[in-house]
């Protein structure tokens, strides 16, 4: 492949609803570009069992057959797609350079769609049984606990959401709060605290992941107040306290706040940069919902779309 056949009109990373999104509106402009999904297509929808406030569908859709769909639309439209990881992205000029899969891409615009990932307590023993009780996805793992007592950690929309799943399958599910009151919408709170099969533990932190060579068995959860401990025998925890933006690519080369999202500047999808465009989670520390990433995608998609032909009719 020449330089001439990689050099793009645009290159989308990350391929969940604000990259597909991108894409699609990229694709109907009539512009060359590629998708770099990641290793993980879809994002983190590809986890939701049920997305319910998603405009089109009444009876609720699932995650994965959701982002399948916008994909068939983005490839409608010409999208190119490469499942990889961006190993290399240098914004210093342009066009920029994006190095993925041992190649490199040329970029006139670049949209960063990279998304969060899932946070842990970051514990020694919550690392060791990851993937042996130790989960950050119940709609992943939670039909492994049929019947079983399992443990979600947090407070707000994320963990109730997961422990109302959970009901599906496992016989109680302990909700472990470090405050005395859930923060999540008041919908999804009312549905976990009345739900039969749900005990909450206020004011609880994780002291201990307990288990043997088998797997998790347990957990020593402990009030931070007074230090009282006691042991939970269930043989799943699901961590639901929030995300991580994955732009640690992006450091040093664009500002990011505290938490480590892309701070935006001059418009509601525009870096520092001329040219490089941010859309969904790596840029919304707030609202963090499938339907605003998508908003974002278009706007970055109309954007970079508008920036390419702008400097073709110079």
């Amino acid at each position: 492949m020449s330089e001439e056949q990689k050099l793009y009109d645009a290159i989308v990373i990350g391929s969940g609803p604000a990259g597909l999104t991108a894409s699609i509106y990229l694709g109907r402009a009539n512009k060359k570009h590629l998708v770099i999904e990641g290793f993980e297509p879809g994002g983190q929808l590809t986890t939701t069992d049920v997305v319910e406030n998603f405009p089109g569908f009444p009876e609720g859709i699932t995650g994965p057959e959701l982002m399948e769909k916008v994909k068939e639309q983005a490839a409608k439209f010409g999208a190119e797609f490469l499942m990889e990881e961006v190993t290399t992205l240098d914004l210093s000029s342009r066009p920029f350079k994006v190095e993925a899969g041992g190649e490199t891409f040329l970029a006139k615009t670049l949209i960063l769609a990279m998304g969060a990932e899932a946070r842990y307590l970051g514990m020694e023993s919550e690392t060791r049984f990851k993937g042996k009780g130790v989960s950050a996805c119940a709609t992943c793992d939670g039909f492994f606990y049929r019947g079983k007592e399992v443990a979600v950690i947090g407070g707000g929309d994320t963990a109730c959401e997961e422990a109302l799943y959970l009901t599906n399958h496992a016989s109680v599910i302990h909700l472990i709060h470090r405050r005395d009151e859930l923060r999540a919408s008041k919908i999804m709170a009312d549905r976990v605290k009345s739900h039969p099969k749900i005990v909450i533990h206020w004011d609880r932190v994780v002291d201990e992941v307990l288990g043997d060579q088998t797997g998790m068995t347990g957990l020593r959860i402990k009030h931070p107040g007074t230090g009282e401990t006691e042991q939970l025998d269930v043989y799943g925890m699901f961590v639901a306290i929030g995300h991580k933006p994955k732009t640690d690519i992006l450091k040093g080369q664009l500002p990011l706040d505290e938490a480590g999202y892309l701070k935006l500047e001059g418009g509601p999808v525009h870096t520092g940069i001329p040219g490089v465009f941010a859309a969904g989670d790596v840029a919304d520390r707030v609202f963090r919902q499938a339907v605003s990433a998508a908003g974002t995608g278009c706007m970055a998609g109309i954007a970079a779309s508008r920036m390419v032909e702008a400097e073709e009719g110079e």
